[in-house]
């Protein structure tokens, strides 16, 4: 298979980047973060774009496009760290009414969260009876705990996260290596020492090594793949914040740089959809023979 972008898929890429940079740029951000408010007119830009029917078909007013586009469009969401239950409404779009178009907020029970739950019209999944708000690590992700709720289970939604978590690692690199080479020590930019570089280089391979899992399980859409895509997207996440706070060096920990939203949101993102164990899991048990372990031996009793 071969999962090179073609042109039109390029040319979707930036058209979704150079939406969300112009409509949600780092003021909007900071805005978003100081009100807690989700921005009901960007939205509605969204839906106007086609942002949540992407995959709709065409005869009923969707794109007509498939799951690799999508990925494409929630990469570049995660890039900026735009607020919302994006991909529960995404996934509601045809099936609960305005979703398509950005004029309903859908949100979803998925276990025993439910994120923005206040600023949601429609809630899909289990019922959101009982929820009480937690406080959340992420200020651009209120959460609420729901007593009974139960895994909401596609794996559409996992993919899409993990594409969100592979956007957000791509940019703490690419901000890593900016600050790298502006930020000098010693006369130098701080690029030039060797464990600066370091960093910046295992950030690009773990973003490279995860777009490759979410881009091909994007094309085979196989729950395995998919699973292993979210496990290698929250590392890279995670990890790539983590190692571009040390690249800042003590700015990165100041509440004026963003590198700690990006930490703060892939530690929610981790949680979501499919968290890291029930992901191991998963890939775990396809490696697994039937009635053998994991290494292929056959398990008997002592």
């Amino acid at each position: 298979m071969d999962f090179r972008l073609d042109d039109d898929r390029r040319a979707l890429r930036r058209g979704v980047r150079g939406l969300l940079e112009g409509r949600f740029g780092r003021d909007a951000l900071r805005k978003a973060v100081d009100t807690g408010v989700l921005d009901r007119a960007l939205w509605r830009e969204l839906g106007a774009a086609g942002f949540f029917a992407l995959r709709l078909p065409e005869e009923d007013g969707g794109a007509g496009l498939g799951l690799p586009e999508a990925v494409l469009a929630f990469e570049e969401a995660g890039r900026v760290l735009l607020p919302g239950p994006l991909v529960a409404t995404h996934l509601a779009a045809g099936h609960v009414a305005g979703a398509a178009e950005g004029d309903v907020v859908v949100t979803a029970v998925d276990g025993p969260l439910v994120e923005w739950l206040d600023a949601a019209d429609a809630v899909q999944g289990s019922s959101a009876r009982g929820a009480r708000p937690v406080r959340s690590a992420d200020p651009l992700t209120p959460l609420h705990r729901v007593p009974d709720g139960a895994a909401y289970g596609d794996p559409v939604a996992v993919l899409l996260t993990a594409a969100e978590q592979l956007g957000s690692a791509g940019r703490t690199t690419e901000m890593a290596a900016r600050y790298a080479r502006e930020r000098e020590q010693f006369g130098r930019p701080v690029g030039a020492f060797q464990a600066v570089a370091h960093l910046c280089a295992e950030m690009l391979v773990r973003v490279e090594v995860a777009r490759g899992a979410v881009y091909a399980a994007a094309v085979t859409a196989d729950p395995v793949d998919i699973a292993a895509a979210k496990l290698l997207a929250d590392e890279a996440a995670v990890r790539g914040a983590r190692d571009c706070l040390q690249v800042y060096g003590g700015m990165g920990f100041t509440w004026e740089a963003d590198v700690h939203l990006h930490l703060k949101r892939a530690w929610v993102r981790a949680r979501r959809w499919m968290g890291t164990a029930e992901a191991e899991e998963r890939c775990a048990a396809a490696l697994r023979p039937p009635g053998g372990s994991p290494s292929g031996e056959a398990v008997t009793e002592r």
